[in-house]
């Protein structure tokens, strides 16, 4: 899937699980993203591989230029269908980054420049080229680094890893319990049974507790702001935030900041 639209734009920025690999050419403006161990930050002219099944958090930068992104979805249906065509065998790929930059050439921003004549009137390439656009894409970039073999064509599934160490490193995200079971590499069932066992309550309680703890020392020891931290820790909205906050300390946020500056 190709696309320009600020509608997609919007819901890669709220989406914090990658299910796709995903081509991105920043045309305008710059974005950071964060992948729960390493910070990322690309610009204008500057092009990534965002990897399938990876979680991700996404901050577009304030600057002269609005962010403008262009954005290719390579499905597994497409990457399947590409290496029985063109005979293409896996090959290792050694870095764990969820982000992978790509090394400019001539070949990606004359891409970038075809695809215009094929957009229809919501700014989405026809479908009738969609494939044969991927298709040209996957060649350069292959052609630009024959490496990236080794994440286009494994279709593998996360395996089982450490649950404890997963959750403690990535309860900020904001996705759903089967989303931390598939990335955990468990059913349902198992990841809710290994949860229980490891931290004695329900992966829904423990992930509210959790954010509500961190967020208590933000702001209590570092003087965050409760507009400027309940995104980043998993909320959707303030003042669910606040709501539960509450029923958990007994005193809202901003209650707290008041109580903060009483006692100094």
């Amino acid at each position: 899937m190709i696309d320009t639209s600020k509608e997609l734009v919007v819901d890669i920025l709220t989406e914090q699980f990658i299910p796709d690999h995903v081509f991105v050419c920043v045309a305008k403006g710059a974005i950071r993203c964060f992948d729960g161990h390493k910070n990322y930050t690309f610009k204008a002219g500057d092009y990534c591989l965002a990897r399938k099944n990876r979680l991700a958090r996404y901050t577009i930068e304030k600057g002269i230029d609005e962010f403008e992104p262009i954005i290719v979805c390579l499905e597994e249906r497409f990457l399947k269908s590409f290496q029985e065509k063109h005979k293409i065998e896996t090959v290792n790929f050694r870095s764990s980054d969820t982000f992978i930059k790509i090394n400019k050439n001539k070949l990606i921003p004359n891409f970038i420049r075809s695809l215009k004549p094929y957009y229809n009137k919501i700014t989405k390439i026809d479908q009738a080229f969609e494939d044969v656009k991927n298709e040209e894409l996957l060649i350069i970039l292959l052609q630009n680094q024959p490496e990236l073999a080794g994440i286009f064509f494994n279709y593998s599934i996360p395996e089982k890893i450490d649950l404890e160490e997963f959750m403690n490193r990535n309860y900020k995200f904001n996705v759903s319990i089967q989303r931390f079971a598939y990335l955990t590499g468990r059913s349902l069932s198992a990841f809710k049974r290994d949860f229980k066992a490891i931290f004695n309550e329900p992966p829904n309680q423990w992930l509210v507790k959790k954010r509500l703890q961190e967020a208590y020392l933000l702001i209590n020891k570092k003087n965050k702001k409760p507009s400027e931290i309940y995104l980043d820790l998993g909320f959707q909205d303030l003042s669910h935030f606040s709501f539960a906050f509450k029923k958990l300390f007994s005193y809202t946020p901003t209650e707290l900041i008041a109580r903060k500056n009483t006692s100094h």
